[in-house]
């Protein structure tokens, strides 16, 4: 529920208030003063996050025979710890990793979260179930907003820009967005505007460069939207949201690195620069 207030404003705040007027997004002083006070408290991020950290990590064995992909370490920390930071960076602290493959290991090295900041709530999964059907274990954890994340990337995303985009939209799902030379490889993303119109799975011809960034914004609804077995969020879910108009893209231009194989890995290793803020980070693109 919305409460009317007065307030009394120098002109040049006024001056800068109205800028942000384009009157699509952004209709009238009042709702661009509302993001603004959101950004500023804090209120403008989700509070959850799903860390989907169960895969086999077949393409990267011999490293993954005993060591979960989860485990594996990129200049000194574990490629989920680096995850943790970029949320911990944006003050999300309550974390749901869903585990399957040596998911005991994975328990007994984070526990609760609690030595590193963080509070951790498990889903196990006793079969492997995409990158969809977790979720549905989860759902009583997601009452709100929530990020998703694949354990198998790092990532410098300006989560607050991407959640008012999310907000702006009325989106049931934003996928984060980055730009490959060869796209064949990954989920390819068609943009009208911000707005998803196409998403195809590893097409041999891409529409676009742009491809999924392996990190959303999902509306609890979604949920429902889920068949119970083994569901991907690429292949079943993003393109009927599609369909629906709801599925928005928020193109970013900080670091990003695929490290589901050795080689892409080893690169990470070389190049990672971390989740601390850098003008590229800045940038993120509404």
């Amino acid at each position: 529920m919305k409460e009317r207030i007065t307030i009394t404003l120098d002109k040049n705040l006024i001056g800068q208030i109205d800028k942000r007027i384009d009157g699509v997004d952004i209709k009238n002083r009042s709702q661009e003063i509302e993001f603004l006070l959101a950004e500023g408290l804090g209120t403008n991020i989700p509070s959850k996050a799903v860390l989907l950290v169960g895969g086999t990590g077949s393409r990267l064995k011999p490293l993954t025979d005993k060591t979960p992909k989860a485990l594996l370490e990129v200049q000194g920390k574990t490629i989920t710890e680096h995850l943790f930071d970029l949320l911990k960076k944006y003050g999300i602290r309550d974390a749901v990793l869903c585990v399957g493959y040596l998911k005991k290991k994975i328990k007994e090295h984070f526990d609760d979260g609690s030595k590193i900041g963080m509070n951790i709530t498990y889903v196990e999964e006793n079969e492997p179930l995409g990158t969809a059907g977790p979720l549905k274990f989860a759902r009583k954890y997601l009452k709100d907003s929530f990020i998703v994340s694949n354990g198998d990337e790092l990532k410098n995303i300006n989560i607050p820009r991407m959640f008012r985009l999310h907000k702006r939209k009325n989106a049931l799902i934003t996928i984060a967005l980055t730009t490959v030379d060869d796209p064949t490889h990954y989920g390819v993303a068609r943009l009208d505007g911000s707005r998803i119109i196409e998403f195809v799975e590893k097409p041999s011809k891409p529409s676009s460069k742009l491809i999924n960034a392996g990190f959303y914004i999902i509306e609890p609804e979604v949920i429902d939207m889920i068949p119970d077995g083994f569901t991907m969020l690429e292949k079943d879910i993003f393109p009927k949201v599609a369909k629906m108009g709801r599925l928005r893209g928020f193109p970013f231009a900080g670091q990003w690195f695929d490290i589901g194989t050795i080689e892409r890995y080893k690169i990470a290793e070389r190049k990672w620069k971390g989740v601390s803020p850098t003008e590229e980070d800045e940038i993120g693109l509404e």
